[in-house]
């Protein structure tokens, strides 16, 4: 079984500096590639403390390449409905030379408001940008030279420069939550699936995963091929109540600053996000305690979360949880301290 770290910047500017949540976060990634982890993932977000210290993931993920030699790296995710596909593609396809080919590419539709204001872009044009956008991508990446029409952009006769590394090309990811569309539009075309298992209704993310592993098969491709990546909350110490009131205190600051960022949707509806405005109310009403026990979380002693990890499986099937250790906010002691559990004492557990 796979195993992956999550950084999504989610902190105050009291809490720690931009650069200084970076200079951990890179040294926890130099210590995941030794000690086995599988994959490092990190966000596009703008304009919050949610998430808005990572607006291009491929700067932060070209640091982790040259300070790492095996540990694969995730977009999770870049939005192509803010970019021009040439000018993403060029610049994933730099991150994949210079990490050796070690790059994911995940891809995701945004859903904040306040980002597609900034950029200019309708959200009711998200979900066909979306796809374009990819498309085109795809495209690029395997054909020497690309013509094509398209609604949102045009190519006449591009080679994109740099080539990508991996052939045909990166594994592509999309980020789905709770549009069944997303799902089956990611196991039509072979991609995998990024997943949020808090952000839905209970029970509904279990049927989707279910539906893209079945329109996978029935697509053509082989049946267990396809990756779903589960994004989970993660706090490990030798004392499970240390470990809860750790993982309360860091969580009561994501969700502070998630609430901060989804206000922008009070008042708006879309109908390329039908039941946002309730998932919205949902978060608003979240805390640290139903994250844990909606399944969110691996938070209390290694033997704790080893259960938690067979319950996530059990729930899901085969998947790559990629967890989020530090908030921004964490100090070194109790980062660092996840991740060593989490290996030694965790990751044997799922070995084989």
């Amino acid at each position: 079984m796979k195993f992956g770290i999550n950084f999504f910047p989610s902190f105050r500017p009291s809490d720690s500096t931009t650069a200084d949540y970076f200079d951990q976060s890179l040294r926890i990634a130099e210590r995941a590639d030794a000690l086995g982890f599988h994959s490092i993932k990190t966000v596009e977000h703008s304009f919050f403390d949610y998430g808005g210290h990572s607006p291009n993931p491929c700067v932060f993920l070209s640091a982790v390449a040259a300070r790492t030699k095996r540990i694969r790296l995730v977009t999770g995710a870049v939005i192509p409905a803010f970019h021009h596909p040439a000018h993403l593609g060029g610049d994933l396809a730099m991150l994949d030379n210079m990490s050796n080919g070690r790059l994911d590419a995940g891809f995701g539709r945004a859903f904040l408001p306040k980002e597609f204001e900034v950029y200019g872009v309708p959200m009711s044009e998200s979900r066909e940008r979306f796809e374009e956008a990819i498309g085109m991508i795809r495209r690029m990446w395997t054909e020497e030279r690309v013509t094509i029409k398209g609604k949102y952009w045009n190519l006449e006769d591009v080679r994109l420069m740099p080539r990508v590394a991996q052939k045909p090309h990166p594994p592509i990811w999309v980020a789905a939550i709770s549009a069944e569309e997303s799902f089956a539009y990611a196991a039509r075309n072979g991609f995998n699936v990024m997943v949020v298992p808090y952000a839905g209704k209970p029970g509904q993310l279990q049927d989707f995963v279910r539906t893209y592993r079945r329109i996978w098969a029935e697509s053509g491709h082989e049946p267990g091929a396809e990756q779903v990546q589960v994004s989970q909350f993660c706090y490990v110490a030798g004392n499970r109540d240390e470990a809860r009131a750790g993982f309360e205190r860091i969580a009561k600051r994501y969700l502070e600053v998630f609430a901060d960022a989804v206000a922008s949707w009070q008042g708006k509806t879309s109908d390329q996000y039908p039941g946002y405005e309730k998932m919205v109310a949902s978060i608003l009403a979240t805390t640290p305690a139903k994250i844990l026990e909606g399944g969110g979380a691996f938070v209390g002693t290694p033997e704790d979360v080893v259960e938690q990890v067979q319950r996530c499986t059990e729930a899901f099937g085969p998947i790559e949880p990629s967890m989020q250790i530090s908030f921004g906010g964490s100090t070194d002691a109790e980062a660092f301290r996840t991740l060593e559990l989490f290996a030694s004492r965790v990751m044997p557990r799922f070995a084989g």
